[in-house]
């Protein structure tokens, strides 16, 4: 199934009250997670959290119906969250262990950021070092790109054999 299959369901299935528009939904391998935009509060961080808080309880019991569907039909674990004004929480979310082979100077690197007290272990660095990335991803990603036209282009103009 695509991403396009489980948002068109999830879009169908949702009750319309719920959120303030089409909800987030973010699909990988193992899991599909749902963020919905709720009715703006006034008070603050503080009244946007008891915002979240609310639907978080309210809609518990229906959230675990519709997830558990999705999940026997896509075979893949359903994560919540909600946003509302400033303030973004998802309720739970999987922690996949990813295996990976390391060389020594990138073992180095996780080390530092552990030594540093960036993280407390090389797990939790290398999750770090995703994060950062995942932060950075529009301005890498564009970067990328034009390397790539880059080099077909040089590929293009190169010697004639």
């Amino acid at each position: 199934m695509t991403e396009n299959d489980i948002t068109g369901w999830l879009a169908g299935r949702l009750p319309g009250d719920w959120f303030t528009g089409e909800p987030e939904v973010t699909v990988d391998r193992d899991e599909v997670l749902v963020v919905g935009r709720l009715d703006a509060v006034d008070g603050g961080a503080e009244a946007e959290v008891g915002r979240i808080a609310r639907f978080r309880d309210e809609t518990r019991e229906r959230r675990m119906q519709i997830a558990r569907e999705a999940e026997h039909r896509y075979g893949r674990k359903v994560a919540w969250g909600a946003a509302c004004g400033e303030t973004r929480k998802v309720f739970t979310s999987l922690s996949v262990p990813v295996m990976t082979r390391l060389r020594q100077p990138e073992r180095r690197v996780l080390d530092t950021l552990v030594d540093a007290g960036v993280a407390r272990s090389r797990s939790d660095a290398l999750a770090w070092a995703v994060r950062v990335v995942g932060r950075n991803t529009e301005e890498w990603r564009g970067q990328l790109r034009t390397a790539m036209a880059d080099v077909e282009r040089v590929r293009a103009t190169g010697p004639s054999a």
